[in-house]
Parts: C-alpha cells; structure tokens; sequence
C-alpha cells in the first residue's frame, strides 16, 4: 500500500513543476456603493489567466484571436468553442481533434488528444500497449506515458470549465517552457472542452442576453436567476454527471466508448456549486466512497490535492476538501474510473452564475471561476508528473487486488433470466457491452438456483473479469454501508432496474450451464396475409407501445384484449392455436383500415422485431371472443404533459424523453404557470410529475375533475399524488411529513446530530419491492407479481379502503437494495405504492415512486405506456 506521508514529502521535492501553477496572476476588483457602479472584472487578454515567461508560441491562435474576445468576456457557446479547438489543432502538430458523436441537438462531441508530435506519431501504439498492460496486469515502464483525461463541464450552466479548458488547451499547445515540454513529450493529454454541448449554448444565450454594458452583482438580477430549464441539462432535462453508467443519452454512450478506448491514469470533472461556497477538489468525504474503490484510490487523490492546495494558495484563494461531497454513485464523471483503476478528481467552484455576483466572500466574476479551474488544471499535471511511478504501478496494483478479490469470492458468476420481453433483455446486453462487461448466452435449457433458463433467453456474467468491481456494484443488494449517508443514489442494481430474475452462480453451478459467447437474434413474425380475419401482437414487449403508437399515428383501428384468448393463426400454410394474454392488440380487418395497412404493420413491426400473428378466425377456443365487448378500442391519444416552473425538470424531462424516444407520441408540454383557464378538453391525457401545484385555482382543479369523469385520465408521480390525495381526487391519505419526523427518536441526541438525523429521514435512491395485481389493466403485459420500484423519496401512502384500486402495494419488508432507515422501512411496509381510481368514464393513476428515473429504470417505463393505451379497460 502506498503511504501518504510519502506523497506529502514528494510535494516538496517537486516545487519546481508547480511554480507555474503558484505564479499565475492574482485578481481583485472593486465596487462602489451603488450596484451598478461595479468596476468592469474583465481580464485584458486570455496570458492574464496563464503561467508567464512560457516563450508562447504566436502562430498558435489564442482564444481571443478567435472569439473576437479575451475569454471570460461573454460566456462561449459551444459552437464558438468548437471552432477554437479546431483552429488550435489545425495550427499546432501537438493537438489532433475528433468528433466522438452528437448530442440530440447534433452538437459534435469533441475529443482532443494533446501530446508531442513523437507521441502523435505512435499514439495508436502507445494506446494499445497501456491497455494491454491493464488487461494483463504488467507493470508498466518508467518511461511510460501517463495518460490524463480533462473533463468539463458536464453541467452546461457551470461554464467555467469550458471556458477554461480552451486557455488549457493553448496553454498545451503554444507554451515552450520547460514543464510542458516535459509533460508532453512522456505523457498523453485527453481534453474534452463540454461534457453538456446542449446545456452549455442554453446557459450562455441566458446568461449573454441579459448582460449589461454595466454589470449587475445583485443576487436578484434576472441574469443569475436562469428560468426553467435550466442550462444544468442535457436537451431532455436530464443530468449527464448521473448517466456514466446508465447510458441513456448519446453524450454519455460516446464518453464511454472513448473512455475504454484510454482507460486513462486520471480523470478529471469540473463542477461548479452555489455562489456562496469557494473551491473544493478532493478527496472527500472517505468514508462514504464505494466499498468496492481501494483505499489507494484515496490516498493518491490525497497527493494530487497537495498540489491543487499549494497552487490555490499561491493565489489567495479560499478552498476546502475532505467534506460535502462522496464518491459512492458510479455513474458520475468523477467516480466511474475508480471501478477501473484510474483517480477519478471532482472540482467544484463557486458560480458567478451569469458575469458577476455578489456573494459571502466579496464579488464574484466569471473571469474568478475560469481562473480558479485553469490554476488547478495545471496542478493536476504537476501533481501526476510528481507522482507518475506512483500513479503507474496503482493500476497494476488495481489489477493485482482485484484478482484477489476474484479469487476469494464465493460466487463465480450471475446469471439473468430473460422472460417474454426481448428487447428490454437485449438493452441489458447493450449496457453490458457498452461497458466492456463480457457475459455469454445459455445455449439449453437449464434450472439453476430456482431460475428456469430457457435456451437464448438467459445471459450469464463470469466476475472473474476486468471489470470485477463493476460487475459488483451493478448487482449489489447491499443495505448498509460505513456511512450511510448518501449524495446520491444508493444502488443501482442492473437486474432490478429491469425487473429481470437473476441469481449469483457458484463453480458447481456454473458447470451445469450450456454457453457461448453470442446467440443469433430472434427474428420476429412479420409475414402478414391481407386476407386474414385480424392481425393480433402481444403486449410484453417494450416496443409494442411505440409499435401500437404507430399504428395509431396512421389512422389504424385497433382493440386492446381485456381478458386472455385463444386463437387460430395461420403460418406457413397451416393453421394452429395460440395463446394470447390480457393486453395484446388486435387489427380486425372487419373494422375500416387504411388501404396499406399490411405495409403498415409489417414494416414497423419487423423495425422492432416484434411478432405480428395473422388471425385466421373470430372464433376462439378459449376466452373471449374477437368481437367480445372486453376488447376495447383504443384512440389516437393527445397528452399534455404539465412542466415549467414549480416542477422538476428532471422528471418532466425524464416522461417527455420517454413519451419522445420510446414511444414517438407528441406530447404538448405546456408551463404551469399556463394552466389556469386552459381549454383541456381535447387532451385525452394529463400527466404532473412532482412539483407544487398550490398555484393551481379551484376553477381550473374542478374542471379538471369534471374533465376526468368524462372520460380524461390523470396521471401523477410522487409529490404530484400529494396534490391529488389533497384534492380527493384518489381515496389514499398521505401522511404528512410530521409523522414521519415522529418516527424517529431524538433521545440523547445533541446539536452535532442534527445532520446525520436528518439524513436518515432521506430515501436518496433505494430498491423497492412491491406486491402487484397482474389482473388490473395498468399491469397488462407484466409477468411477475412482484415490482422492484426505485424510491427517491420518503412520502408514505396509506392504502384505501378499495383493494380494486390499490395497483401495487409495498411488501412488509419492502428494501431489497441500498439504503434506508429501519424507522422508514416500518412506515412503507404495506402502504400503497400505485393506486387507481376509475371516476366517470376516466380515471386518476397515482405512482409514489418515479417510474422512469433517469431513463434507467426500465422495469416500470411501461407502466406509463399502460396508463395511456390501457385505460379504456379500467372502466
């Protein structure tokens, strides 16, 4: 194990590289009485904010050059910092330039390799001998590269990383002193200048269009108080720091691709936090980093902070670390590379939030906030040139520690069943891969653990892999930890989260298991006959909601089984009986279809693999019948979708991102604050996510009640159910916040116990499981009884007197991953979790829990899709 004392004496040893770093120029500005008499904060030229005396060289264009202006003056969009780093690489043999992918508004993701015109000329052989040395296990080299990755700015309304990385990568590129000379002929630069391209433009069109000749510090003024959205986001409101591991975006599919392509030394994430703090890097918090990181981890975090200490302090600059935050979740920027061997580093500055503000320690200009990330920038290349024999041989330790764990761990693997869905089984194998998880597919069918594996429909996952760690985490049930307090989520279980059957495998077992590396596709049933009696698909799969949304779009009449059946299908010139389950969707050729409708179907279908059977009959031999009143026709829905201020952006993010991507159904998103008084009579649909809804009148409430007995549905998600139980439109009392305080004793407990009291009071991200009624509508093509649910709050639901409304209920002991206090698990036992209420021809749909968290939670999506295209069966 290394020593830290070690590093400390180091530091000293290695003043000279990070003399630069201490001499960076100092700031102070001035303000008189009246607010708008503020001394202008510009720097006059992009040296202000770099080491001196570095013999720059001038055929390298600064950013000014380009811009039209010294940086820190406006904020940069981002298609002004792409044309930058362009024009850097065409004008310097150090920088080559790459496009990784695009964001969803087709903003290009760039990825800048900075290093010596030698290393550029081999950089594909250094690559590959620095991760064959990782898969191996071989002890690198003393001439080694090490390779550094720089990251900013993964939330866009935190610009100063951005902004500050095109000073890092002139820096880089045009200075010819000596630490850089050094740093780049032995080691590899990874520069990526927006994390966020889609927040980082929206951020800065709010923040340069309300700037002023005379800048306004005052809190109040409209350019620091951005609207909803805000720039945080990525295009569909969702946090990219939160989605390294989950992968719903294309930002974070092409960061991870590029990751493994490296698997860098370092990896650094540049954060901005509230405008009253100053600087954090860290470590942080110890005790609260994922159990599965080393403790080496932390102590070589700990030396490169020394460095970022000793370059702040050079500077005069207020900073902290060691508190505040952790590294536990493993899908942020800075602690996804320690469940692969790098030193994953978060920075934090305190925002300016727009040009300049006021705050606890004095004005606050933007030019601050860029400095203050360049400066430490450049100690994190001191920091890994002072520590590079330490930092190489960590990662073959990382190896080495890992095949121990490996080796002493009792389970050999973990297998996943597969069920009826195919394709959310198939996105479970692109995460895998995404991630460089290797696994195989069972070839025959087998009983393992209680698990019947059917041939092809069942993935194993050996632990005995490089990605160890990962695999851990991503199937941990863990339910405590040494400090239980949480900045993030808690777990994030892989099976859980796709409400997939899974089982750890010993040796013995593993044995029993028929396997091979890859299984052939199933090729879905497609070939459809025009002169059939109806078409009819099941409703298990994912895709059938955006294959029936499809259908809909094109003006074709389809009915929703209401209870199971049996039919005739013809196939391949033979006719044979098939069950079909409650929820499947039926195309009878008797009701007026458009003309190409066997085009229609055929091609969608086959798109999402699914199977289309040809009906040959009305007649069934089981259940009901094709003309049977329990099959209901289902309409071209029209959904508004409440957002806007007074609700999480996140959420409604995270529904129209579903709505959008999953399903292709337009949803109206209209602001809250546009609600009153609104005509909805043409939405067949209304769905709230948590806000607060007090601003909504007794009008506009009591239409909407008369708008449900008409037939609307009204759909809502946590603090939103609250507003409905207030409202009686659902029977369910939800306790008030109170009862739950009441639940925990204070006994003996002192001032320094408050925060850790309080944080027991939180659920910041568990697995729950709940008891469902597969029988009801809003759970037609689940297959299991039992939900895990994923629960990001403490409200607490008591069930109604009505068990036909009550959807899902929360089992006795309902935790099955991560952590909650015992007091809180007590209080949801056997409470309502999902609640439905048929009022006139409509209903109110009430979820406790967030449905489709992060885009991740994929087991519960299609209870959205359900509350949409299944409601004509409630009533």
């Amino acid at each position: 194990m290394f020593n830290l004392q070690y590093f400390k004496s180091r530091r000293l040893m290695a003043s000279m590289l990070i003399m630069f770093c201490i001499s960076l120029p100092m700031h102070s500005y001035a303000a008189s009485d009246g607010a708008n008499e503020i001394v202008s904060s510009q720097k006059n030229s992009d040296i202000d904010y770099l080491p001196k005396d570095q013999n720059y060289d001038s055929a390298i264009p600064l950013p000014a050059e380009v811009l039209g202006y010294p940086v820190g003056t406006w904020h940069v969009r981002h298609d002004q910092l792409v044309n930058y780093m362009y024009a850097l690489a065409e004008a310097s043999d150090r920088v080559t330039i790459k496009e990784i992918g695009r964001t969803h508004e087709h903003r290009p993701l760039l990825h800048l390799t900075i290093t010596s015109p030698a290393n550029h000329a081999n950089i594909e052989q250094l690559k590959a001998d620095h991760i064959a040395r990782i898969d191996s296990g071989k002890s690198a080299p003393a001439d080694a590269p090490l390779i550094i990755n720089m990251g900013y700015s993964v939330h866009g309304n935190e610009p100063s990383g951005a902004n500050a990385s095109m000073l890092v990568a002139y820096y880089l590129a045009a200075s010819n002193g000596p630490e850089v000379q050094k740093l780049l002929s032995e080691n590899i630069i990874l520069l990526d200048p927006s994390l966020n391209p889609d927040g980082l433009s929206r951020f800065a069109q709010w923040a340069n269009s309300h700037k002023g000749k005379t800048l306004v510090s005052d809190k109040l003024h409209r350019e620091h108080r951005e609207h909803w959205p805000s720039g945080r986001t990525n295009h569909y409101w969702f946090d990219l720091n939160r989605d390294w591991l989950l992968l719903t975006h294309p930002e974070s599919r092409a960061r991870i691709a590029e990751f493994h392509q490296w698997r860098p030394h370092v990896l650094t994430d540049f954060h901005e936090m509230g405008t009253d703090s100053t600087y954090f890097f860290q470590p942080g918090i110890s005790s609260r980093k994922n159990p599965w990181t080393p403790d080496t981890n932390v102590t070589l975090t700990a030396a490169l902070g020394d460095f970022h200490a000793q370059a702040l302090d050079g500077q005069k600059q207020l900073y902290f670390t060691q508190e505040s935050f952790d590294d536990f979740y493993y899908g942020k920027g800075s602690t996804y590379p320690d469940a692969h061997g790098s030193i994953g580093i978060l920075f934090e500055q305190a925002s300016s939030r727009g040009h300049l503000q006021d705050s606890v320690n004095g004005l606050l200009s933007f030019p601050d906030t860029i400095q203050n990330q360049v400066t430490t920038s450049l100690s994190t290349f001191a920091g890994s040139l002072a520590n590079k024999s330490a930092i190489l041989a960590y990662q073959k330790q990382f190896y080495s520690d890992t095949q121990k764990l490996i080796n002493d761990d009792k389970i050999s693997a973990f297998v996943i069943q597969g069920n009826l869905d195919q394709s959310r089984f198939e996105r479970v194998q692109e995460i895998l891969t995404s991630h460089q998880i290797v696994f195989s597919i069972v070839t025959k069918n087998a009983d393992v653990d209680g698990l019947e594996l059917a041939a092809n429909n069942a993935l194993v996952v050996p632990v005995d892999q490089t990605q160890y760690r990962l695999i851990r985490s991503l199937f941990s049930e863990r339910q405590r930890f040494t400090d239980n307090t949480f900045y993030d989520v808690s777990n994030w279980n892989l099976p859980l989260a796709f409400n997939l059957n899974y089982s750890s495998l010993s040796k013995s077992d593993m044995r029993k298991l028929s396997t091979e590396k890859s299984a052939a596709r199933k090729v879905a049933q497609t070939t459809l006959d025009a002169n059939m009696y109806a078409f009819a698909f099941e409703w298990h799969d994912y895709d059938s909601p955006a294959l029936l949304q499809y259908l809909l779009t094109h003006k074709v009449q389809v009915r929703v089984a209401g209870a199971d059946f049996t039919a005739q299908v013809a196939a391949a010139g033979s006719t044979l009986s098939r069950d079909f389950s409650k929820g499947a969707i039926v195309v009878p050729m008797a009701l007026e279809q458009p003309s190409n409708l066997v085009d229609i179907l055929s091609a969608k279908a086959k798109e999402l693999n699914i199977d289309v059977y040809n009906v040959a009959s009305g007649l069934t031999s089981k259940g009901i019948d094709l003309g049977s009143r329990q099959f209901a026709p289902v309409a071209l829905p029209k959904l508004l979708l409440i957002g806007g201020k007074g609700t999480s952006q996140y959420e409604v993010g995270e529904i129209w991102h579903y709505l959008d991507t999953r399903l292709g159904l337009p949803a109206t998103l209209l602001d809250l604050s546009d609600l009153n008084g609104r005509d909805i009579s043409q939405y067949t649909h209304i769905v709230f996510a948590s806000g607060t809804y007090t601003s909504v009148n007794d009008e506009t409430a009591e239409a909407m009640k008369e708008w449900v007995k008409k037939g609307g549905v009204l759909i809502g998600q946590k603090s939103a159910v609250r507003w409905f139980s207030q409202k009686k439109w659902i029977d369910n009392e939800v306790i008030a916040s109170s009862k739950v305080d009441e639940a925990f004793s204070t006994d003996g407990l002192g001032f320094g116990d408050k925060d850790a009291l309080e944080a027991k009071k939180l659920i910041a991200g568990s697995v729950y499981r709940a008891d469902v009624d597969l029988s009801h509508p809003l759970m037609f093509g689940f297959e299991d009884s039992k939900l895990p649910l994923f629960k990001t709050s403490n409200m607490v639901m008591k069930a109604s007197d009505n068990p036909f409304n009550e959807v899902a209920t929360y089992q006795e002991k309902p935790l099955v991953a991560g952590y909650t206090a015992d007091e809180l698990q007590k209080l949801i036992g056997k409470t309502s979790a999902i609640v439905v209420k048929p009022v006139g021809k409509g209903a109110v749909i009430g979820f406790v829990d967030n449905i489709h968290f992060r885009g991740y939670w994929d087991g519960t999506n299609k209870l959205m899709a359900n509350s949409i295209y299944m409601a004509p069966l409630i009533n």
